[in-house]
This record gives structure tokens, C-alpha cells and sequence, in this order.
């Protein structure tokens, strides 16, 4: 398990506040992520009630949906254990599907695609480190060291997601929220099944 960053006590990591977030994203720690591809602007208004909340949230979920999905690809090729490349796969498609949504309602709220949490060591975030990592590991190891990697962004991205569900200005973020937040409790409960 990664030490917690020297900012974020574990404490405040099992609850990061969305006021944190958004505190992050007024402080200007921005900078352009690789190309991705780029929704097809809807027909539909801009989003409705959006707030500083909503915003922080959308930039902190992308981030981190992009780049687990990451290492779920990799764990869908190389893990050892069956269950969990045939469990990697499909929640590579959830998050997949999580994130054409997330970035429709960034679209939506007029903001750039962009990562503002690059080089961000946050709780449940995978870091290009971990990726490195995870590339190099085989076996066994490479399923131990997913399946913790893993809990640790499905709880972090669970929590988050239960407070903008709670607390976000827009219904519709609410709504994803909620369901994102629902999607985690089923995901993290199928760690143990994956693992036989």
C-alpha cells in the first residue's frame, strides 16, 4: 500500500473532502493530459446547476477512471488468475463507460479536458509509477499487486462519488454519482471472488 502523500494524512485520505478538490483546482495545479478523444458535443443545455463540487469532482473521477483503466487492461492480458482478467475486463468497461459520461458533462460545463491532478500521488489515484510497476511484476505478484492497487482506487472513488452524491449542485451529477458510488460497492465486493 502507498504511504500516504505528506499533505493528505490517512485520515483525511479515507475522507478527501470535494472542498479539498476543489481548493486544488482554484489553486491552478493544471496542466494539459494527453490527447483523448473528445465527446461529440451533445444537444442537450449546459449542465444545469453546476457547481465548484461538480467541477472537482468530474476532474478528480477522470483522472482516476483513465488511469486504473489502465491497469485493468493490463491485468485483463497478464493476470494469472483467470476470475480476475475475466473481472478486469468487464470493470474496464464500467469505467470505460464512466468515463464517456464524465466527460460529456465536462463538455457540458464548458471546461477543457484537461488532467489537474498530473503527477498527483492522491489516495486511489494509479500513478504512472504504479503502472511502471505493475508492467513489471509477473504471476502471482502481478495479481496481488493489482488487487491492492485496485481496492484502494474503488474505495477512495467510492467515497468521493457518496459525497458528490450528496452534495453536488446539478441532479444529473448527483445521479452519476450515485451510480458510480453503487457500481463501486458491487465491484468491490466481487475482490474476494476474484482472487479464487
Amino acid at each position: 500500500m502507498k504511504p500516504a502523500p505528506a499533505l493528505i494524512t490517512p485520515a483525511l485520505g479515507l475522507f478527501l473532502p470535494l472542498a479539498l478538490v476543489s481548493s486544488l483546482l482554484l489553486a491552478g495545479c493544471s496542466e494539459p493530459s494527453a490527447p483523448a478523444a473528445t465527446p461529440t458535443p451533445s444537444a442537450r443545455p449546459a449542465l444545469s446547476g453546476a457547481t465548484a463540487t461538480d467541477t472537482g469532482w468530474i476532474q478528480l473521477l477522470i483522472p482516476m477512471d483513465d488511469q486504473a483503466g489502465q491497469l485493468l487492461e493490463l491485468a485483463a492480458d497478464r493476470a494469472s488468475a483467470p476470475r480476475l482478467a475475466t473481472w478486469a475486463v468487464e470493470c474496464a468497461e464500467d469505467h470505460g463507460s464512466e468515463l464517456a459520461r464524465l466527460r460529456v458533462l465536462l463538455l457540458r460545463m464548458g471546461l477543457p479536458d484537461t488532467n489537474v491532478h498530473r503527477g498527483h500521488d492522491m489516495p486511489g489515484m494509479v500513478t504512472e509509477a504504479d503502472l511502471a510497476r505493475g508492467r513489471r511484476l509477473t504471476g502471482a505478484a502481478f495479481d496481488r499487486f493489482v488487487l491492492q492497487e485496485l481496492r484502494d482506487h474503488l474505495g477512495q472513488s467510492r467515497r468521493v462519488s457518496r459525497s458528490a452524491a450528496r452534495s453536488a449542485g446539478s441532479g444529473e451529477v448527483r445521479r452519476l454519482a450515485a451510480r458510480i458510488a453503487d457500481t463501486r460497492t458491487g465491484q468491490l465486493r466481487a475482490l474476494p471472488r476474484v482472487q479464487e
